[in-house]
Formats: structure tokens, sequence, C-alpha cells
């Protein structure tokens, strides 16, 4: 009877430890993928293309996603490199849920930023607050290389959505199909 009585004592008290004990939690369980440092050179990372759309059937202009969750496992910004042709334009958008920073390493780009508008060069930076409307436009008679940080990841999956790795075939979307594009990454991006 005793023996009974003191392993009911036992099972009881191992009972409530357990019902009250904290979770143990793991940098596994906490972060599940884990952050990849990197080093890349200029031409390195996930190069694409973007795809021609209606108007415009020609393949659109390169560029390289370096960093965000797919490539070096970021769950907290984008980093992207890219290239304006003369002429080439990037159209009017915004961003409603993160901060972009634009920064020209070459060429010169008309830059519509909220209510202003400027000529920038090689060099420039440019913020853009999110919910901001943003347009730019190269003036030049060079090419515009930029570098663009997102401070949340989400528009990178609409550009992999309208474009095509680099080599691959480069089929242009359609009308619809660019309807559906914009619908589904609406929290990431909208264009006027």
């Amino acid at each position: 009877m005793r023996i009974a009585r003191v392993i009911i004592g036992i099972l009881t008290l191992l009972v409530c430890n357990c019902a009250t004990a904290p979770p143990i939690t793991t940098a596994q369980a906490i972060n599940e993928t884990k952050t990849t440092a990197l080093m890349l050179e200029k031409n390195e990372g996930e190069r694409r293309v973007l795809r021609g759309w209606p108007g415009h059937p020609d393949p659109g202009e390169t560029f390289i996603l370096k960093v965000d969750p797919k490539n070096g496992s970021s769950s907290h910004l984008v980093f992207m490199t890219g290239d304006l042709k003369p002429g080439a334009e990037i159209v009017t958008h915004r961003h409603p849920g993160a901060d972009e920073i634009l920064y020209l390493e070459s060429g010169t780009a008309e830059v519509h930023l909220g209510e202003a508008a400027r000529v920038v060069h090689a060099g420039a930076t440019v913020f853009i607050p999110s919910g901001t409307w943003i347009s730019l436009s190269n003036t030049g008679s060079d090419a515009i290389q930029f570098v663009a940080v997102f401070s949340a990841p989400g528009f990178e999956e609409f550009m992999r959505d309208e474009s095509v790795r680099e080599g691959e075939k480069n089929v242009p979307v359609t009308q619809a199909e660019d309807d559906a594009i914009q619908k589904k990454h609406a929290h990431d991006v909208i264009y006027k």
C-alpha cells in the first residue's frame, strides 16, 4: 500500500512538472532554415531575364537575385542587381510592405519619387519608403547598373514569376498571366 502511494505521488509530480514545464526550444525550431553566409562576385547569383509582355514580346532586362530567402536564406532582406539599357525604364510602382534603396553604380536616370522628380547620376542613392510611388527612366547613352535592397522579402517572388533563369526558354507572359501574377503579389508590388 505504502509503495502504491509513493508511486502515485511520483507519477503525480511527474505529470504536474510536465504540464507546467516551459517548452524547450532549439535553434533549429526557431530558425528552421539556417541562414547561409555568401560571397558573390559581380556576375554571380541567381541570374534571370524578364519575360516579354503584351506589347513588348522581346525579353526584358537581366537581373541577379543575390540574397533573399532562397539565396542565403535571409528572412529579413532582399538584395539584387540589374542593368537598364538606354531608353529602358522601371515603370511607376510602389511596394506596400518594404522600404527599398536603389543605388546607381553607373549611368544617368530621371527618377520620379512620390511628388518629386530629378535627374540622378552614377553614385546616386534613392531611398523609397514603403508605399511611395517610384519610376526610373534611363535618359543617358550608357546602360545603368544598379543595386536594389528591400527591407523585407516578397518582391523577389514577383520578379521570379515575371522572369526565367538565364538560358531558359523565354516565352512572353500573356495579359491574363500578367494580371494573375500582379494579383498574386499585390501585397509586394502595385503598378499604376
